[in-house]
């Protein structure tokens, strides 16, 4: 991932909320979940289960993940 971005790791993979193209896109694994405008929105969406689902069908409001991003890992575009 080349932009800021911030990542959880959940029972089933790595979620990440990226800056990509002047948005804020949801992936997990290679799969974008959807564009936002800020990662806030984008977070606010994926633990509530409102992005666009994950081919694993897995909803994404069951697996804990945390609402406040300072309980995500950042990383820093390179």
């Amino acid at each position: 991932m080349n932009g800021d971005c911030w990542l959880y790791g959940t029972r089933i993979g790595v979620f990440g909320i990226v800056s990509l193209n002047g948005g804020w896109h949801v992936f997990y694994e290679d799969e974008d979940l959807g564009r936002y405008q800020t990662p806030g929105l984008a977070l606010d969406d994926l633990a509530g289960g409102h992005t666009y689902s994950p081919s694993s069908g897995v909803d994404t409001s069951t697996l804990g993940l945390p609402e406040d991003l300072s309980e995500w890992e950042f990383r820093a575009a390179r």
